[in-house]
């Protein structure tokens, strides 16, 4: 049987950089190569894509060769340049592995699409909408799900925080992995928070803090057709869930454990479930997602945000969630290879 010839993107110019290469790590070490053919690109932070033989943390030294995705479908592929000459090479299906801006914005999916190579995960407008937390809060609200209290700053814009009820979260409005983000306890600190979250992003979300329980969804599935994985529990023993910030979190978070499933009963992971895929099926997202939600003590389900390319790392909650629900790390990139050529045709 004839390999399909699958492109990994990694890497990219976001915050995110480290954590994407890590996330396709665990990709190209689950891929069954008796059925792909894996090929390798990494963007570098710069901006420059080059071909390369494997993924790992210093890829760049051992690569120089520039590639780029040809976005003429008569081409369905890469143009390699080698020896100062373009080589055209089929790619048959895209994993784009890249977190944050100019990877998991609607940027990157917006050239796919234009290539015609189907590409695992969201399209261009859920890509866009999720990255951005307001607008994500401004469509949920809308479509009648509740979200936190929360404000906007864009570019210029100020706020004297008199009319606030702390604590609040200042975070990027698209940003990812926690960069960026302060508690503010009192409004003294507010200016500082804000500086501190525009170093990732000009446009700055407020967000009342929730007090609740952080669960989480993995969604798998395009349209109606979905799967979702264990409800998972985030335990803090102080602060907020930060780990991809933390030194060493594959040995195991500073102030956070995962809980798979989350401790409560079996209705109200059932109804957490129900709510995640409404939410993926109301923001038009496809492939892949993980849909992270507050729950109250009053029962109500609260969002917190959704991640259409959610970490992938060997310490990540989206494969221990699909783990619990009996899908392993290669089964899951045989179905999402399969929905990006079923959806993307």
């Amino acid at each position: 049987m004839k390999k399909l010839k699958v492109a990994i993107l990694f890497g990219g110019i976001s915050e995110e950089h480290d954590i994407s290469i890590k996330s396709a790590m665990e990709v190209a070490a689950n891929m069954n190569n008796e059925k792909y053919e894996p090929i390798y690109i990494g963007i570098t932070r710069s901006g420059v894509w080059k071909l390369c033989d494997k993924v790992t943390k210093d890829w760049e030294k051992h690569t120089d060769c520039p590639v780029m995705i040809s976005s003429n479908k008569m081409i369905r592929g890469m143009l390699v340049v080698r020896n100062d000459k373009c080589q055209i090479q089929p790619i048959d299906v895209i994993i784009p592995v890249l977190h944050g801006k100019m990877g998991e914005d609607g940027s990157v999916q917006g050239l796919l699409e234009l290539s015609g190579i189907p590409y695992v995960g969201c399209g261009i407008q859920a890509s866009a909408i999720c990255l951005d937390k307001s607008l994500t809060y401004l469509v949920m609200q809308n479509s009648g799900f509740k979200t936190p209290k929360f404000k906007i700053l864009n570019k210029n814009e100020t706020l004297c925080g008199e009319e606030l009820n702390y604590p609040v979260f200042v975070k990027p409005a698209r940003s990812g992995s926690s960069f960026g983000i302060t508690k503010v306890c009192h409004r003294e600190e507010l200016p500082n928070a804000i500086k501190e979250a525009r170093k990732y992003d000009e446009k700055v979300l407020i967000e009342q803090a929730v007090i609740g329980m952080e669960v989480g969804c993995a969604i798998l599935g395009n349209g109606a057709d979905l799967i979702v994985g264990e409800v998972d529990q985030i335990k803090l023993s102080h602060g907020f869930f930060r780990i991809h910030q933390e030194k060493t979190p594959e040995t195991g978070s500073e102030n956070s454990a995962f809980i798979v499933p989350a401790e409560v009963p079996k209705k109200k992971r059932e109804e957490i479930k129900q709510t995640a895929k409404a939410i993926y099926q109301s923001l038009g997202c496809s492939g892949l997602a993980r849909i992270d939600m507050f729950l109250q003590e009053d029962g109500q389900i609260i969002l917190n945000e959704v991640n259409t390319m959610p970490g992938l790392t060997s310490y990540s909650r989206y494969p221990r969630m699909m783990r619990e629900a009996n899908i392993e790390f290669e089964e899951l990139i045989d179905r999402w290879i399969m929905l990006a050529l079923e959806g993307r045709k």
